[in-house]
């Protein structure tokens, strides 16, 4: 067992910027319009929460909003809002805005065959840049009509998806992504001032090569950016056996500073200097199929990701909230690796209930009092305490010991934890001890949501000269939510809660 001593010291108030509930991604906007899709989001919504939702595909074929017609002898265009507006309004059902990603190529629009996914998103620029802007401002104008100006200049745009990949923007065409982002916002703004627009949505290919002429390219052309946009992705490259990618982790601190160095070389440029960061995807692998994703290690991974994330970016949105998800075809399995926090079948992973624990932090109010790379703890103006811990690296026999002393101020305190580790809460081992059925029926469904949950234990602690004693035992690739607060026995008279139990 490896142990740990940690003391927070009274009054003590630490850099913590947790903006987990922001955003969170999705697969194409047309997948919206599967039930599946409904559930899984609707799940996510009702015990996590997120304020935005961004993913691809809103103008590729599926959604039909572009169309050409000939009428005496033109050519003409006309859009078609109907499976645009089914997608928004179940959004805002839900309690979530859009997070506008301009992308893919309608067919008709683009100047190239190329496509990408097993959906043909075409990433190829479009044939004429008047018509590329007159859909983006029509588009704005229609949902502005719908549902409100003052609603809908609130939802962040961003344009296209990582131009700096030859996939995703024919040839990773520099200059010509530069122009697709000029033309972009400044139909945006003429549209309505109020919008807030980001770019270049670059991964990490590139990625300073890229920044630094995106932002040399806005210098020179006096345009400014509401915000930066970019993505992380934390492991090595994927050994593919049949329909999975296996891969590792890489070190944290890499990506850390990966991220650092967008920072500065942002703030390098007087213009832009302090301008918000979006990493509007991250996640550990960047493939659809990799198990890693399906595993409690994934989760700790991610708890530890979640405390920094925030230190030198506004936001940091999980790729995606379920897999209900078709990049690469349709899965074979429930537990096929996806993305999602939710597996088919509406089963929570075990990652799911890390940006659960981390959104109830959110919404505490409390200010953070200790962060380190195994915990986060924060204090409530009532004096309790809330925080998360895990286990990302184990060590040894896996068990981390944590031992930690806080300033209290009442006597008597209630513990409550919510352990998810492999042996508390971890879908994915029943679905294999249940012979990893590919189309589990519906008692095997019910049974993994039942094994998908976190174990809830209580327990009471006294202080001892000023000081609460807390110790948290933390299994392999655990995570645990944990609160301290001050307990007030009201019994009912009569009531004898240990002679009820036979002391």
């Amino acid at each position: 067992m490896q142990t740990r001593a940690i003391e927070v010291i009274r009054n003590q108030e630490v850099p913590f910027h947790n903006n987990v509930g922001f955003c969170i991604g999705t697969g194409r906007m047309g997948l919206a319009l599967q039930q599946a899709y409904q559930d899984q989001l609707k799940l996510v919504q009702d015990e996590i929460g997120f304020s935005h939702i961004r993913g691809h595909g809103l103008f590729s074929d599926d959604m039909a909003i572009y169309h050409e017609y000939e009428e005496d002898g033109q050519t003409k265009v006309e859009y078609n809002y109907t499976y645009l507006d089914m997608v928004m309004d179940s959004y805002l059902r839900l309690n979530i805005k859009p997070f506008l990603e301009l992308g893919f190529m309608p067919e008709k629009l683009a100047s190239g065959t190329q496509t990408i996914f097993y959906w043909k998103g075409n990433t190829t620029p479009p044939k004429d840049y008047a018509l590329w802007a007159d859909m983006v401002q029509k588009l704005l104008l229609h949902l502005m009509t719908r549902y409100g100006a003052d609603e809908v200049v609130t939802w962040p745009i961003e344009v296209w998806n990582e131009p700096n990949l030859p996939g995703f923007w024919e040839k990773a065409d520099m200059q010509e992504y530069f122009k697709l982002f000029a033309v972009t916002l400044r139909a945006i703004k003429e549209t309505d001032t109020r919008f807030r627009v980001g770019g270049p949505a670059i991964c990490g290919v590139r990625d300073a090569e890229w920044m630094q002429a995106f932002l040399n390219f806005c210098k020179d052309e006096g345009l400014k950016p509401d915000f930066i946009t970019r993505h992380h992705y934390t492991t090595e490259l994927p050994e593919h056996v049949g329909h999975y990618g296996y891969t590792k982790l890489t070190e944290p601190e890499d990506g850390f500073a990966n991220l650092q160095s967008t920072r500065d070389i942002i703030d390098s440029y007087p213009e832009f200097q302090g301008l918000e960061i979006h990493i509007t995807e991250f996640n550990t692998s960047y493939i659809p199929n990799c198990p890693l994703h399906d595993t409690n290690e994934n989760a700790a991974f991610i708890a530890h990701q979640l405390s920094r994330l925030g230190d030198v970016n506004e936001s940091y949105s999980y790729w995606t909230f379920g897999d209900i998800f078709e990049e690469q075809g349709v899965p074979f399995t429930p537990f096929h690796g996806g993305f999602g926090l939710v597996a088919n079948g509406c089963i929570p992973k075990p990652t799911f209930w890390t940006f659960a624990f981390y959104k109830r932090l959110q919404e505490s109010g409390g200010k953070c009092v200790y962060k380190d790379d195994n915990v986060v703890i924060l204090q409530k103006k009532d004096g309790s305490y809330l925080g998360v811990a895990w286990n990302h690296k184990p060590e040894g026999d896996g068990i981390l010991e944590l031992e930690i002393s806080l300033p209290a101020e009442a006597e008597n305190y209630t513990l409550l934890q919510k352990t998810v580790d492999e042996n508390t809460c971890n879908p994915l081992k029943v679905w294999h001890d249940l012979g990893e059925p590919a189309n589990p029926d519906d008692g095997q469904i019910k049974l993994l949501r039942e094994s998908a949950v976190p174990l809830v234990t209580s327990g009471q602690l006294t202080v001892q000269e000023g000081r609460l004693g807390l110790q948290l035992e933390l299994n392999s690739y655990a995570v645990v939510w944990f609160s301290l607060s001050e307990r007030k026995e009201t019994s009912d008279r009569g009531y004898d809660y240990r002679r009820v139990m036979g002391k």
